[in-house]
């Protein structure tokens, strides 16, 4: 544990999806909340970026290899993709825990109400972000149980983590509360500039694989 944090990539993504997030979110001139919805939109915040954190903590990071070995990053990948996984998945329970502490609208109704808005781009993003997680998730953590080989699987979980962004970062855009330029011109860069080194990865392994067949 004290090699991973003391290596430089961590430090450095740190930077990028906690620091860097947290600075913009400081100076923001966002609308005031109430502490717990503020604490709960920190909490998605930074799981959207660790999310996307994730496509540099993978194999295809050869910095990263270099600088905590693969076993490590693996291990942490996983540590790191669970963790937040399961913050996004109850993310929209996070949406109407405040209507608990409110007048108006009950949470179960205000529940009903953001998953059958279907007029609305961000909400349907939104489900279709959070299907895929669900599906990257339990794919995850039967891999072992499932009927492919470990090189199809790692094509098959990283097509379904780019979809999965794609979605969830429609979403956040569309409807989240602190989305301004900065935020979402952060987020962007960081995923295309992690993301492409995995598309190319698993395009040329997709490529020899048909060469082979």
């Amino acid at each position: 544990m004290n090699d991973v944090i003391k290596s430089p990539f961590f430090r450095q993504t740190m930077l990028a999806f906690a620091g860097m997030p947290l600075l913009i979110w400081a100076m923001g001139n966002f609308p005031e909340q109430t502490l717990l919805k503020q604490a709960l939109s920190l909490i998605t915040i930074l799981a959207v970026f660790q999310m996307v954190g994730q496509f540099f903590w993978s194999r295809t990071n050869r910095y990263a290899v270099k600088d905590l070995t693969m076993g490590k990053l693996m291990k942490y990948h996983k540590i790191i993709g669970y963790t937040f996984a399961i913050a996004l998945l109850v993310h929209p329970v996070f949406l109407v825990v405040p209507k608990f502490f409110e007048a108006g609208v009950g949470p179960g109704e205000a529940f009903i109400t953001i998953i059958t808005t279907f007029t609305s781009l961000g909400v349907v993003l939104g489900i279709i972000a959070w299907s895929l997680l669900v599906i990257l998730t339990i794919t995850s953590f039967i891999r072992n149980k499932l009927p492919m080989g470990y090189k199809t699987w790692r094509v098959f979980h990283g097509v379904l983590a780019i979809l999965f962004t794609v979605a969830g970062l429609g979403h956040a855009m569309d409807l989240g509360r602190h989305s301004n330029p900065a935020m979402s011109i952060l987020i962007i860069v960081l995923f295309v500039v992690g993301v492409l080194p995995v598309v190319k990865t698993y395009t040329l392994e997709m490529i020899k694989k048909t060469g082979e067949i």
